[in-house]
């Protein structure tokens, strides 16, 4: 397998797309500048366009928040499922 690939913050993002369009040069150009992949750099520009959000928000902040809660909710399903089948067992207990 090969190497795993970098975690960038969402700021990073944010300031390699302002970057990219202040320049007005080539993805690969930016990119060899940031020393990231020209794909990853095409790739959040494109998400960038498509969120179409003012300049002061940041869309990767947004996706990095729903990844987040996302894992929580899913934590949260799994100790309500814990709770309900420990509530279960000592209902039938008393019994």
């Amino acid at each position: 397998m090969g190497k795993p690939s970098p975690k960038y913050t969402a700021e990073f993002k944010q300031q390699a797309v302002r970057l990219y369009r202040e320049r007005g040069g080539t993805y690969a150009e930016t990119a060899r500048e940031l020393g990231v992949d020209p794909g990853s750099l095409s790739d959040w520009v494109k998400r960038a366009d498509a969120a179409q959000a003012p300049p002061e928000d940041n869309p990767f902040k947004v996706a990095e928040e729903n990844r987040r809660l996302r894992r929580e909710v899913e934590r949260l399903r799994r100790e309500n499922e814990v709770l309900l089948k420990a509530s279960a067992f000592f209902a039938s207990r008393q019994l």
